[in-house]
């Protein structure tokens, strides 16, 4: 679920980047959000697959 959710926000950053239809710092919000959770994720040891 929260690799679900952080692959998701990957996404959306990367659409906001390439579009260039952002919110200024907002969708970079988004990317520190999403690497926040991967790296809580790594660092509780749970199945990167579930």
């Amino acid at each position: 679920m929260l690799m679900t959710i952080a692959v998701i926000l990957i996404i959306l950053w990367l659409l906001g980047v390439l579009t260039a239809f952002t919110l200024g710092g907002l969708i970079h919000i988004l990317l520190v959000v999403a690497i926040i959770m991967i790296l809580v994720r790594l660092i509780e040891g749970k199945n990167p697959i579930a």
